[in-house]
């Protein structure tokens, strides 16, 4: 990969406020991450607790498994817009089921259950920008 290409995805990243960026370029992948820790002397206010736009985080039961997003994109709960949603939650699923599509460098990328499981949850609202390692779904053992 050329420098000028490593630039390019970086100032793309910087414009789009990503803090990761995965891409495939010739049968090679490429993940670029960038620290989101605040500069030296900058003041960053602590946590405060969850505000009205995003609702607080449920602690992860021992006993689910998570779907975990692969890339940096924007996530989708249905093949187009108006279609039925692919799982919804009390739904099953089985190893290899498209959960979801992210949309990543303009490519629409079907998501699939690595497990079998029951959707008990979906962490994610459709048409959010999504980072790579964000929990999209919930689900329990079948």
């Amino acid at each position: 990969m050329e420098e000028q290409n490593i630039r390019k995805y970086a100032e793309l990243m910087n414009e789009l406020g990503l803090t990761g960026l995965e891409f495939n370029e010739s049968g090679n992948i490429v993940r670029l991450e960038r620290s989101t820790a605040p500069a030296k002397g900058v003041y960053a206010p602590e946590p405060a607790a969850a505000s009205a736009s995003q609702p607080a985080a449920k602690p992860a039961s021992s006993s689910l498994k998570e779907i975990l997003s692969p890339m940096v994109g924007v996530f989708y709960r249905a093949p187009m817009e108006n279609a039925v949603p692919f799982v919804q939650v009390g739904d099953q699923v089985r190893k290899g089921d498209v959960v979801c599509i992210i949309e990543s460098m303009k490519l629409m990328n079907e998501i699939r259950a690595e497990e079998e499981g029951i959707v008990e949850e979906i962490c994610v609202e459709n048409t959010e920008v999504v980072d790579f390692g964000r929990v999209l779904f919930r689900l329990s053992p079948m």
